[in-house]
This record gives structure tokens, sequence and C-alpha cells, in this order.
């Protein structure tokens, strides 16, 4: 009971107090704008509203609503639905100002777009322009290749032509091997259309093979000038060894051979090939002079005139005569062997003597030319006549013991312009030249 009165003195005395009396005077303040509200709708129900006039109503959850008025009727929009059609004005507001300025700049417009297409086109034809250029110099640079190779491709063909027309001249007298003949095919260079670097293959591998061409025909022509500088060797060597020799036995070959002549044609050398064409006159000016010496070599008695292994029973000289045992000049050499052995012509020429000549018995003498003459004595048998032309190693009778003989041997002379000479000398030389 005590607290029930204690609060109503409390009571009690807030009603009386000074701020009991302005919470009551805020209150009422509140109140009559609401009032003035409601009057201001009955006026407005009362005259006609205007269809766009609105105004804000406090929403009973504490929101607000918008509400237009018109003949007495009222349309309450929600803030949602009032902010759609604000924002819809406002569209409708910036399209209509966009509009304008399209109309208003459209000439501008256009006329920067054409000039930025008129633009664009000037570069893509300038660039166009460019690649032309590009594709003409590619192309010409490509044909200038070609041009270049065919005439190095020329070059090789002519000296592949001029090669084996060397190799003709020389005849057999050489290795094919070492002369060589190099078939190229000419390639067809044509300008590609493709990439460069294509091209560049294309254009390498075709040096490359131009370049190992022209290597082989190198090594073709080097391998041919190696073997005419070899060829002139030998014959000159063959002719300096043949007139060695013949000096050694006092013979001079014939310096122009009986029954020859005609008119004098001068030699001409390949204006093409000059160095080709000298170095091949002085190889076929050996090789007649080693052939004219061959041929004075085959009247030359350098052979042995029997075949087998042989024993020289007397040489040339003075020795004591086997019949009166006194000093006398013996003008040949003598070779045992065995009665009927065949005897043969140590060099070609013709038969002079084919008979009975005193103590030589049955002899043969063949005259060989340049005032060189062999005897072959006490044969057994003849088969040659005087007058015949023999050959060397051709079989001119049979080992015998006729004559003044004290058996079966061979008396066999070498008489160089009818006086005797050591016939030992032509054989060595034989051993030397023809080597055994």
């Amino acid at each position: 009971m005590s607290q029930r009165t204690a609060r109503s003195h409390q009571t009690a005395a807030f009603q009386h107090s000074p701020q009991f009396a302005g919470t009551v005077r805020t209150l009422r303040s509140a109140k009559e704008p609401t009032k003035e509200a409601a009057k201001q709708a009955t006026k407005h129900s009362t005259r006609g509203a205007d269809p766009h006039d609105y105004a804000e109503v406090p929403g009973r959850a504490g929101g607000s609503a918008y509400t237009i008025g018109h003949a007495g009727k009222q349309v309450r929009f929600g803030p949602v639905a009032f902010w759609i059609a604000v924002g819809t004005v406002v569209i409708m507001a910036a399209w209509s100002l966009t509009s304008a300025t399209y109309l208003a700049f459209r000439d501008d417009v256009l006329r920067s777009l054409i000039a930025r297409q008129a633009e664009q086109q000037f570069a893509y034809e300038d660039r166009i322009a460019e690649m032309r250029a590009q594709i003409d110099r590619t192309t010409s640079r490509q044909l200038l290749d070609q041009e270049q190779f065919e005439q190095k491709l020329d070059e090789l063909m002519h000296r592949q032509s001029l090669l084996e027309s060397r190799a003709t001249a020389l005849g057999g007298g050489i290795d094919p091997a070492t002369t060589g003949s190099i078939k190229p095919a000419k390639p067809v260079i044509e300008p590609a259309a493709g990439s460069s670097r294509s091209d560049r293959g294309k254009q390498s591998s075709i040096g490359a093979f131009l370049g190992r061409l022209e290597a082989s025909l190198d090594r073709v022509e080097h391998r041919q000038a190696l073997a005419l500088s070899q060829m002139q060797d030998r014959y000159e060597n063959k002719a300096r060894q043949i007139r060695g020799a013949l000096a050694q036995l006092g013979l001079k070959p014939d310096a122009t051979a009986p029954g020859s002549g005609g008119p004098f044609v001068p030699v001409k050398v390949a204006s093409n090939d000059q160095a080709f064409g000298r170095a091949l006159l002085r190889i076929n000016i050996a090789r007649a002079d080693a052939s004219a010496l061959n041929n004075t070599l085959l009247k030359v008695p350098l052979r042995k005139p029997m075949t087998g292994d042989i024993y020289q029973s007397s040489p040339f000289g003075i020795r004591t005569d086997p019949f009166v045992h006194e000093a006398a000049m013996h003008t040949g050499i003598d070779f045992r062997g065995d009665a009927g052995d065949p005897i043969h012509a140590t060099a070609s020429g013709t038969v002079t003597i084919a008979g009975w000549s005193g103590g030589y018995g049955k002899m043969v003498e063949i005259e060989h030319g340049n005032g060189v003459a062999t005897r072959y004595g006490h044969l057994s048998e003849i088969d040659v006549d005087v007058g015949d032309t023999v050959r060397g190693g051709q079989t001119v009778g049979k080992l015998g013991s006729t004559g003044r003989s004290t058996g079966p041997h061979l008396h066999y002379e070498v008489r160089v312009k009818g006086e005797a000479v050591d016939p030992q000398k032509f054989l060595d030389a034989g051993e030397r030249i023809f080597g055994g």
C-alpha cells in the first residue's frame, strides 16, 4: 500500500510540473498537420483536383505513398511505382536529348566516319602497293638468280663437253676412269610463288648442286691434266732411254724413215682449249718420236737367239783356238745347247745368206738396216731362204755342230758396217730396255 501511495504522489507531482505542460503542447502540435491535411483533401475533392496533383500520405506501417485526385477520385501510388514512372520519364527525356543531338550533329558525324573510312582505304591501298612492290622485287631477284644459274650451268655444260672431247682426243691411250665423264641433267629453275624461305632453300639446293658439279669437273680436269703430264713424261723417258741405249751401241736412229713423204700441213691448236691442245701436241710429238725409236729397235738385235736358260760357252774377243790351241780372235759368242733347239732371229730384217759358209758350217745372215747384221752359225738345219723378210723372234734354223765345231752350239755374231762387235752389249741393252 505504501508503494501505491508513493506512485500516486509522484504522478500528481509530474502533472503539475512544467515538463508535463511542454509534452502536452508537443503532442497537440503534431496532431494539427494531420487535421490540416484532411481539410485540404476535402477541399480538393469539393472543387476538383488536377490529375497531376498528388500528395504524400503516411502509410500505416510508417511508410509514405503518393495520391493523385481527379473529379472526386483519388489514385494512390506506392513509392516503387512512382519511381518507375519517374525513371521512365527521365529515360525518355534522355533519349529525346540524344536524338536531338544526333540530328543536330549528324553531318559532322557522317563526315568523320567517311574520312576515317577513306583513311583506312588509303592505308590498305598503300599496303597492297608495298606488297606488290615486294613481290616484284622477289620475282626480279628470282629471275636474276635463274639467269645466273642458267649461265653457270651453261658454263659447266661447256666444260663437260670440252672434257669429253679431251677424252675422245686422248683415245684409248688413257684410262677412261682418269679422264672421267659426268652427264649432268639440266635442272629447270622457275620462279616459285611460295615463301621467301622456301625460295632460299631451293636456291641453296640448286647452288649446292652446281657447286658439286663444278667441283667434280675440276677433279676430272685435274686428273686429265695429270694424265697428260704422265703420258708425256712416259713417252719422253722411253725415247730418252732408247736413244741412250742406241748411243751406247754406237748406232744412230734414222732421221727420216724410208718410203715416207707427203704435203706439209701445219698443226692447228683448238682455239677454245689451247692449253690442252698444246699439251696434246707435245704428247703426240713425244709419242711419234718414241714410236719411231721403237720401230728402230725392231731392227736392232737386242733379243736372245735362244729361249730358256742358255749357257755361254765362249765369249767375244781373244781366246785360245780350240783346234790349234793358239791365240785367235773370236768374233762372236758361243751358246751351248741341245742339237735341234730352235734358233730365233734377234731382230727383224732380210735374209742375205742361208747355206754353207766355210768354218760357220750351215749359216744364216740377216741384214737389219742401219749397217747392222747378225750371223747364226753351225746350224743343223736352215728354215729360211735368201731374200726372206723375217721378224724378231722368228725361227731361222736348228742348233747343230756343222763346220768348224767341237760340239752342238750356236755361234752368234753381230756386225756393224761389216765389223764384228761384241753381241753382249746388244743383249745387255735389251735387258735394260725390255727388262729381260
